[in-house]
């Protein structure tokens, strides 16, 4: 295999390698360390690059895997052994300075891991560095104005979306098997689709958010992105556990369990029911954007899936009380940490103006937006059983391909949106009911640009949008981002 064959191989392939001493994960951590030299100049995937300290995890797992079985000293973690991995810059890393993409937080070291983080030592994983974000999460651009701007590996001139913009172009651009970003109206989809690789958030508290530098946290999610739906279970198994909800008795948080990979790739005992609403999610999406979508799950009959198309209004009336939620409690985040408004200047514009708007909104519409919030799920409930049960929804991920830096607005069906509500009102209603959704490639324009189709479950049915996903790879194979070139 050649060192770019190494570079887009699977989390499987990669450790079926290593435990047949074919390759070593220190070699493979040298030859990521060595990709991100040469490639992360052009795209401003990473902030920081920890390779002392991925050496040494690198060493470590070469040790733990390579002692003789049975002796002292052999300990095989898992499929995550040794594997090179991201983090989001809003995820608290042990004696490495977290940012958030920020100014505030630019020399912030934190003493303690996210729990995220330690699940993923726990598993054996190697801690590449730290990824471009929008400042502070908020925003679905990472057009950073500190850090600069991360740049799509499909085209240079465009944004890779965001705010988990460095984590998606690096995993599409083979500078890490997989990353963890932060999601709350749609930061890990959102990048996913623009950069053509797979992104999960789970179901609302699947995965803890401690340790996370927070945007709302009764919005936030924390998931994988992955260049196939089986990384992204494996991911998603090693930073899941039965953890209690800080300050409670509640263990809410609940592992995410499967024997083996093979029950993500294994064909359903009975038809896949697929719905399709066909309101809100299907309207204004840029022609051939929705042609993409609309042939590719169409497709899916072909392969003995059963859709059902049918309506459900009420989500229109979800985008405003999710945006009050999202400006409110980012605002109050930010004054209880005394940066706002005392350090108001060093915010970037966009970030500045939205922490202004917080300040703006009215107590009882906060209030009745939780309580909207408390039902969003039984709405898609519904959903899921009309007309007949369901397994999951099918709906556009984004209705434009990436825009390009800098562009503030986007032309769809003759009528110009601003790129920030564009990107964000078909992943929005996921966040609000706390429900898990995946984004997985489903084509290219005529430009050559990624298109991804996003799937919609039930509380706690990841394994299933998983299956459904990887089903829908071996659909698509040429979706692959092993396509993309620097």
């Amino acid at each position: 295999m050649t060192d770019s064959d190494i570079a887009f191989a699977s989390i499987e392939e990669i450790g079926k390698l290593f435990r047949k001493r074919k390759l070593s994960p220190v070699e493979l951590a040298k030859m990521m360390l060595a990709r991100i030299e040469r490639l992360n100049p052009k795209l401003n995937a990473y902030i920081t690059v920890t390779a002392e300290v991925a050496l040494a995890q690198a060493k470590k797992a070469e040790a733990e895997l390579y002692a003789p079985r049975g002796r002292q000293g052999h300990h095989d973690r898992g499929p995550l052994h040794g594997i090179p991995i991201s983090l989001k810059d809003n995820i608290y890393t042990k004696d490495i300075r977290t940012t958030a993409g920020s100014k505030i937080l630019k020399d912030f070291v934190p003493k303690e891991d996210a729990r995220v983080v330690a699940r993923l030592k726990g598993a054996g994983a190697i801690i590449l560095g730290k990824t471009n974000l929008h400042e502070f999460a908020y925003g679905v651009t990472t057009n950073n104005p500190h850090f600069g701007p991360t740049r799509n590996p499909w085209d240079l001139s465009r944004i890779p979306g965001g705010s988990s913009g460095g984590s998606a172009a690096a995993v599409a651009a083979g500078l890490c098997y997989g990353s963890i970003g932060t999601d709350t109206g749609g930061s890990i989809r959102i990048p996913a689709a623009l950069c053509g690789i797979v992104g999960l958030k789970p179901t609302y508290r699947r995965v803890s958010t401690e340790g996370v530098v927070p945007l709302s946290k009764k919005l936030d999610h924390v998931g994988p992105l992955a260049r196939s739906a089986v990384d992204a279970a494996l991911v998603l198994r090693a930073i899941t556990a039965g953890d209690y909800i800080e300050g409670t008795s509640l263990k809410a948080l609940i592992p995410f369990k499967f024997r083996g990979v093979n029950e993500i790739r294994q064909k359903p005992a009975r038809p896949l029911h697929i719905g399709i609403p066909q309101d809100y999610f299907w309207d204004r999406i840029d022609p051939e954007v929705r042609e993409i979508q609309w042939q590719a799950v169409q497709s899916t009959r072909r392969h003995g899936v059963i859709l059902h198309e049918f309506h459900r209004p009420v989500l229109h009336s979800w985008t405003d009380p999710s945006t009050r939620i999202a400006l409110a409690d980012a605002t109050a985040f930010h004054q209880r940490s005394g940066w706002f408004p005392d350090r108001a200047s060093e915010y970037g514009e966009d970030v500045r103006m939205r922490l202004e708007m917080g300040l703006e909104v009215r107590a009882a519409d906060y209030i009745r937006a939780l309580e909207m919030r408390q039902m969003a799920w039984l709405h898609l409930a519904e959903s899921r059983g009309s007309p007949g049960f369901v397994d999951a929804l099918a709906v556009p991920a984004n209705p434009i391909v990436a825009p390009l830096i800098g562009q503030e607005e986007a032309s769809i069906e003759g009528k110009n949106e601003p790129v920030r509500a564009a990107l964000l009102r078909l992943h929005r209603p996921a966040n609000f009911a706390g429900v898990p959704a995946i984004s997985v490639p489903c084509g290219f324009t005529s430009a050559g640009l990624p298109v991804g189709l996003q799937l919609l479950g039930m509380c706690w049915t990841e394994k299933t949008l998983l299956q459904i996903a990887h089903a829908f790879e071996l659909a698509h194979p040429f979706c692959r981002p092993s396509l993309v070139t620097l």
